[in-house]
């Protein structure tokens, strides 16, 4: 019997009847299972004692890797976990380290190492932690294409070339490894055949239940720690305050005015909205039924008087008064309101379309109290290293668990001083709704 690897598949030749996930192509009279199966495979042949010729890795050479990074004691246990199978996710809250955990498992592994991660900015932060190795570290994206005993690639660009790299690398690590669970990204862990695999993030589960294919593909969730438990030694304390404030009359009226005209369209159909995606029924009908198109647009119009409301600025500027010492970051979920806000206050921006140069000049004046306060859309929520920040100011947001956890874990760092996280949300609004389900 010979195992190969072919194009992110293990094909299988010879005596395969017992061979487990395996199954037959017609187009090269070959049995095969999917990349990620290759430790069951070799696995369940070891023990059977059965012989066969093993071709499936072509390893990276790598030298002899080692760290010298102390793991605080939650961090020392996440491994330890991750370490009795090698494969598995590993959760920590933001700010607590997580990446630490990923190095000392490339340090235990000793060997080649493939590192994904979601955006061009984590490649550059974790290229910068891994040179704890004092080697040349890879990078495999679109702007170059440099394979080292340890890779790091982000997700777009090891999804188009998996069938070309899965057996290269013996660890594979997901950073924000919730992204691995989409449709396109888990054939990047099913077309690797590295044996371990770590996963990383701090926000396991995703509202759409996808997050339950991880488990099949690396081993599901070995360790999690929640922000509480390291709040006051390792994390700072925090309180979180929900200030409600009123619409205007004319906000008033307009708002009821477009909830209406929503509410009337969905009582002349069969849809009710129980759930995002029964929103998106509305949305395809709105292509071809001018009645759908105006209820979106009536809907997104009540949302947009909601989220930037006269009152909201008005409580914005209370709060930036207050917090004229301290370090502030304002989430916003639209664009509009971020230059909204940052027109209105002199407080720079970051958005999607601000350029990376641009933006690290903002990160870094916030970060040497040039500035005190920065404003930005979903982009900070998530891949970009922001400096210690104090104060946390929602404006507008939706009802994910994992952006508010991401937006809380901004403000939760080691410095001894106690984090303030404020949601500022429209009474009578669904925004008081959507405020309570990010919580739960």
């Amino acid at each position: 019997m010979r195992l190969d690897f072919e194009r992110g598949t293990i094909a299988v030749e010879g005596d395969d009847s017992l061979v487990p996930h395996t199954t037959w192509d017609e187009r090269t009279n070959t049995d095969r299972a999917l990349g990620f199966r290759y430790r069951e495979i070799k696995d369940y042949l070891d023990t059977s004692e059965v012989e066969y010729e093993n071709n499936v890795l072509n390893l990276v050479p790598s030298p002899e890797l080692t760290s010298e990074i102390e793991l605080r004691g939650y961090q020392q246990q996440a491994l330890n976990r991750w370490l009795s199978e090698r494969r598995g996710v590993v959760v920590l809250p933001t700010g607590a380290g997580k990446t630490y955990v990923g190095i000392e498992a490339i340090d235990e592994i000793n060997n080649s190492t493939f590192v994904v991660v979601p955006t061009l900015d984590l490649v550059d932060q974790w290229k910068s932690e891994l040179q704890v190795f004092n080697l040349p570290i890879g990078e495999y994206t679109g702007r170059q294409k440099t394979i080292k005993s340890i890779t790091v690639s982000t997700y777009d660009s090891a999804y188009t070339h998996a069938e070309k790299l899965g057996n290269r690398f013996e660890l594979l690590i997901f950073d924000e490894v919730h992204h691995l669970a989409s449709e396109g990204y888990r054939q990047i862990a099913e077309l690797f055949a590295s044996p371990f695999a770590l996963g990383l993030t701090a926000t396991f589960e995703r509202e759409d239940g996808k997050h339950e294919v991880l488990g099949e593909l690396l081993g599901g969730k070995v360790y999690e720690i929640e922000t509480e438990e390291l709040t006051g030694e390792y994390l700072s304390e925090y309180t979180v305050e929900r200030i409600t404030v009123d619409l205007t009359s004319e906000e008033r009226k307009a708002y009821d005015e477009n909830v209406e005209t929503f509410r009337k369209y969905l009582m002349s159909t069969d849809i009710t909205m129980r759930s995002p995606e029964d929103f998106q029924k509305v949305v395809l009908r709105s292509g071809n039924d001018p009645e759908a198109w105006r209820a979106v647009r009536s809907r997104n119009t009540a949302r947009q008087i909601a989220y930037s409301s006269e009152s909201k600025l008005d409580e914005l500027a209370t709060l930036l008064e207050q917090h004229r010492d301290d370090r502030i970051i304002i989430f916003t979920r639209y664009n509009d309101l971020v230059y909204d806000v940052s027109n209105r206050f002199f407080i720079p921006s970051i958005t999607y379309t601000t350029k990376k140069s641009e933006r690290q000049q903002i990160l870094k004046q916030f970060k040497n109290n040039t500035y005190n306060a920065i404003v930005s859309s979903q982009v900070l929520n998530e891949g970009i290293d922001v400096p210690d920040a104090n104060i946390g100011i929602i404006l507008s947001g939706t009802g994910s668990n994992r952006e508010y956890r991401q937006r809380l874990g901004r403000i939760l760092r080691p410095s001894g001083d106690t984090a303030h996280l404020y949601e500022i949300v429209s009474s009578g609004t669904g925004e008081i709704r959507t405020s309570t389900r990010r919580k739960s």
